[in-house]
């Protein structure tokens, strides 16, 4: 995907909010004075009288942000995924989800792509913590184009909500004209017969490359896009699983409670089949440039479709 043009989500997520602000008068943003690489300064330009500075004080921020959604307004609390997720952990969890309050987390520099920041801000298990929050809606979407519909369906949708963002430029896949968002609705983008990969955020243009790769040797392989981890898209999930025998997980994210563990609990309840999570191991990343750090780490469309080929002789 070469010629394809590149977007970091995260400025999306900057971009979004500030096209929303006038259709929405009750949205504000928040920040942890990180709104130059979450890119919510554009809003804080835009809009300054509805942008606050919460300082590198994150739990303070979501329990700002939980005031402030129980005042009537919808919040966007914003901060990298480590400090989001990680760090403010408990308030998210008794503060904004307990009550089930109107916030709107907006996480960015997410996962191994994060690159020379390393170990400490490579945030693997965000997907995983927040899936475990009744009533938490997760979406990780895949490009410019889905993440800018995914803050507007956030706005719309009553309730909190994680949205996870990156630092690395993805390739845009969608077109603005025609794509259509649903909550919860997986995207089936190629069609196949012989196996299913599964792929969100970073990794779904990775894994249309894979499906490339593969078809020039017989074999077809479907993907579909799953931006919203929760709620799950089980009807496509299982019918995929029926009909191709074997599915392929690939996520920016630990194999453990992400992508791949919602997606093996769904096809144990109505049709198992093998289920092959590509992920982050049971381990911590590292310094580096992030191109070479996913290529490192697995996630590549040269090893997905390794991961397939090997998948199919079983």
């Amino acid at each position: 995907m070469a010629d394809v043009k590149k977007k970091a989500t995260r400025e999306s997520y900057g971009e979004a909010l500030t096209e929303l602000a006038e259709q929405y008068p009750e949205l504000v943003v928040l920040d942890a004075d990180l709104a130059a690489a979450t890119k919510t300064g554009i809003f804080k330009k835009a809009y300054p009288e509805r942008f606050f500075d919460c300082g590198i004080a994150e739990a303070n921020m979501m329990g700002v942000a939980a005031g402030l959604a129980a005042s009537g307004m919808i919040p966007f609390a914003s901060t990298f995924a480590m400090f989001a997720a990680g760090r403010a952990y408990e308030i998210v969890r008794n503060s904004i989800g307990y009550p089930h309050l109107n916030v709107k987390i907006g996480a960015t520099h997410a996962g191994i792509s994060v690159g020379e920041d390393g170990a400490t801000h490579q945030c693997n298990e965000d997907i995983a913590l927040m899936r475990t929050i009744p009533g938490m809606t997760v979406i990780v979407p895949c490009d410019d184009v889905e993440a800018k519909a995914a803050v507007k369906a956030a706005i719309v949708h009553d309730g909190p909500v994680y949205m996870r963002f990156g630092r690395l430029a993805a390739p845009i896949l969608n077109d603005p004209e025609t794509y259509q968002f649903a909550l919860g609705k997986g995207v089936t983008l190629r069609d196949g017969t012989d196996i299913t990969i599964v792929a969100a955020g970073l990794m779904v243009a990775e894994a249309l490359d894979a499906a490339e790769m593969l078809a020039a040797e017989g074999i077809s392989a479907r993907v579909i896009n799953i931006h919203t981890i929760k709620p799950l898209d089980k009807a496509l999930i299982c019918k995929a699983a029926k009909e191709t025998g074997c599915i392929v997980t690939v996520e920016e994210h630990s194999i453990i409670g992400g992508l791949g563990s919602a997606v093996a609990d769904c096809v144990t309840e109505c049709c198992p089949v093998p289920v092959h999570k590509i992920g982050v191991q049971d381990e911590f990343g590292h310094s580096g440039p992030a191109a070479d750090l996913l290529k490192e780490f697995g996630l590549s469309a040269e090893h997905i479709a390794e991961v397939i080929r090997e998948s199919l002789k079983l």
